[in-house]
């Protein structure tokens, strides 16, 4: 009887990887079409595919900044600069963004200090959401980052970045109310932006 090969269990992470810059995605723009994927920590994303429950959450998460900011200082899926340091290999694109000023001020792109709020909407993207993003987002410094979790209908608010990452991390349920830390007084009810 002919003996049998059995390949052991192939670990794809333990692979070496690419790591890319933006100017080499922007190189590569050209022959590929990026805009499905999204640069973080050098590594390209792919952009999940937006279902009802995602757009409808963004459009009243939208709706209800809009109502709370000055006009053109909300922007949504649009690219922002991060820490110095992790620009070259990070090109993160909110699903919305508070600004200080109004986008036509901000030429070519906000930096992180101009950013007062960033919000993912999170169904299949969860877990990234919270991890890479959030820290992502903490080294550079900005100070408050939501996640909006449309599975489970809460809403994950991230405050105080310090040594790059969130000092105070509260879970909101769709029941309870806060208020950003750019407008104190404008009070959103959770259960609002799903």
């Amino acid at each position: 009887m002919p003996s049998t090969l059995i390949a052991p269990p192939f670990e794809f992470e333990n692979l070496p990887r690419k790591k890319w810059t933006r100017d080499e995605c922007a190189q590569l723009s050209g022959l590929f079409d990026l805009h499905q994927y999204e640069l973080i920590n050098g590594e390209l994303i792919k952009k999940m595919g937006k279902n009802h429950p995602h757009v409808w959450t963004l459009l009243l998460l939208a709706k209800w900044l809009q109502s709370v900011f000055p006009a053109f200082t909300i922007v949504t899926e649009a690219p922002i600069d991060v820490r110095p340091e992790d620009n070259p290999a990070s090109d993160p694109e909110p699903d919305a963004v508070v600004l200080t000023k109004p986008y036509n001020e901000l030429a070519p792109r906000p930096k992180s200090t101009d950013v007062r709020l960033v919000a993912e909407v999170s169904d299949t993207t969860l877990a990234f959401d919270l991890s890479a993003k959030a820290a992502l987002y903490a080294r550079a410094e900005i100070p408050e980052y939501w996640v909006l979790d449309v599975t489970s209908r809460r809403l994950v608010v991230h405050r105080s970045p310090q040594a790059g990452a969130y000092q105070d991390i509260r879970v909101y349920a769709d029941s309870e109310s806060l208020a950003p830390l750019a407008a104190p007084d404008s009070t959103l009810l959770v259960a609002g932006l799903f």
